[in-house]
């Protein structure tokens, strides 16, 4: 495999147990022709009543009726929604991706038209002013739909496309009424994946697999276009940044003669070192799924109790891998997609923004681990499932797309946990130590534990 620049271009482990069950300068907004608006999520529906977890401030995102109960017993907080994108508006198309401080974002979008005659463009969101406001970036032919985007906290968007066996990356950026593209250079590869953009706001990784070993790419922050910067034994997948700094990533590995997928810890500022990160069982496929670089709130999917369980652990932390009950659906899948930053050494604080997919199709779920309890919400009509971002003091933050609104962002604030009595086991109305995340003061930043000083490191074995 090999890359080619264009010339004149710019320039430790986790928790490791048993498994043990708990219950439980930028263009006006007005000359983009793109319509703004924000919502915010409000009161909870009754529980036998019609829900409407949304206010309007916009266009309206209608809820549905009932409540749902966990497998605990204890009833969701709000209304199960429906499908995220009903009938008759046209899907968010590919993926939305957004930078890491939620600043921006950008999807692959399309033009209305007969499916297979759309015309595929990128298409950046900026989300930290004071509406949000879309901003296309066409060039002079469409975009294959297979192309993937990722924004820079420049306001620039990366794009990789496939051109036979070559995967080509340039940066595209608003150019008064066009866009301007500064190609970055090409890697001869069949197929790569994208990263979740680095915590610097600089960078951005691909992955690049095979049966024998993957290849981690330096696609764009380099200096001299897209650069290997590591080769790793096995299958790799996923992708999650540990640290604020855009040095330790994170992946999902098989190793090279087969076995369980475990994640390990590749850090870039050591030569790209491979570290065992989890451990949960020897034959397990451990895989992380989420992590959070202030608490160190790490989401893992594992099968080490015999089936695949949603569960969380903590970065450098004795304690073992808890599975909650509430985070069991029958009949849906859960998958985490955003934590709250901020919460300084409180991991069990954290919410946790959850997409829940079932046959009435995509709604909500927030979660903390210290309220061991699972609220469920109807998502914003035209929600692009997976994607959304927390503010430190507990605000989630969903960008969705409608017949309505063209750009915006639905506004929910995390739901307060009421902890069970230690006398009665039931809540109780007295507070329960989980107060709204607003309480808590943005602490300043710390340097995670490094993987190699975990306390459970000498007992984490490799693949």
């Amino acid at each position: 495999m090999t890359a080619c620049a264009i010339e004149g271009g710019s320039a430790g482990a986790a928790a490791t147990a048993e498994p043990e069950a708990e219950s439980g300068t930028e263009p006006d907004p007005k000359e983009s022709g793109a319509e703004s608006g924000r919502k915010k999520y409000g009161a909870k529906p009754e529980p036998e009543g019609p829900g409407d977890p949304v206010r309007s401030a916009g266009a309206d995102a209608p809820g549905l009726p009932g409540a749902l109960a966990d497998e605990g017993g204890s009833q969701a907080s709000s209304a199960v929604g429906g499908p995220a994108t009903p009938a008759g508006d046209a899907p968010l198309p590919g993926g939305f991706t957004l930078t890491a401080d939620g600043a921006y974002a950008a999807r692959l979008t399309a033009a209305p038209g007969p499916p297979g005659e759309r015309a595929w463009y990128p298409e950046r969101w900026t989300l930290d002013g004071p509406e949000p406001y879309a901003v296309p970036l066409p060039l002079d032919q469409p975009e294959e739909p297979d192309a993937e985007v990722a924004p820079l906290a420049d306001g620039r968007v990366l794009i990789r496309r496939r051109v036979a066996d070559r995967q080509q990356f340039s940066l595209l950026y608003p150019t008064g009424p066009g866009t301007g593209e500064l190609l970055l250079g090409a890697v001869e590869s069949a197929g790569m994946t994208l990263l979740p953009p680095s915590p610097d706001g600089r960078s951005v990784y691909a992955l690049s697999a095979g049966d024998h070993h993957s290849s981690l790419w330096l696609v764009a922050g380099g200096a001299f276009g897209p650069e290997e910067v590591a080769r790793i034994p096995g299958r790799c997948s996923g992708g999650a940044w540990l640290d604020r700094a855009g040095r330790l990533l994170a992946l999902d590995r098989r190793a090279p003669g087969g076995g369980p997928v475990k994640a390990v810890a590749v850090d870039l500022g050591r030569g790209a070192e491979v570290t065992p990160l989890l451990q949960i069982a020897p034959g397990s496929d451990d895989r992380l799924l989420l992590a959070d670089a202030d608490s160190g709130l790490l989401l893992i999917r594992s099968d080490a109790a015999g089936h695949d369980r949603l569960g969380w652990g903590v970065l450098g932390s004795c304690l073992p891998v808890r599975f909650p009950e509430c985070l069991r659906l029958a009949d849906a899948a859960v998958t985490p997609f955003a934590v709250q930053p901020g919460q300084m050494l409180m991991p069990e604080s954290c919410a946790v923004a959850l997409r829940i997919d079932g046959a009435a199709g995509s709604w909500l779920g927030v979660w903390r681990p210290a309220g061991r309890r699972l609220h469920q919400f109807a998502a914003p009509l035209g929600w692009a499932p997976g994607a959304g971002y927390w503010s430190r003091d507990g605000v989630l933050r969903l960008p969705y797309t409608n017949g309505a609104t063209s750009c915006g962002v639905a506004m929910l604030d995390a739901p307060q946990d009421v902890e069970p009595s230690s006398e009665t086991g039931r809540p109780g109305d007295a507070e329960g130590g989980t107060q709204p995340s607003a309480a808590v003061s943005a602490p300043a930043v710390c340097k995670p534990v490094p993987l190699g000083q975990a306390p459970l490191h000498r007992v984490a074995r490799s693949d």
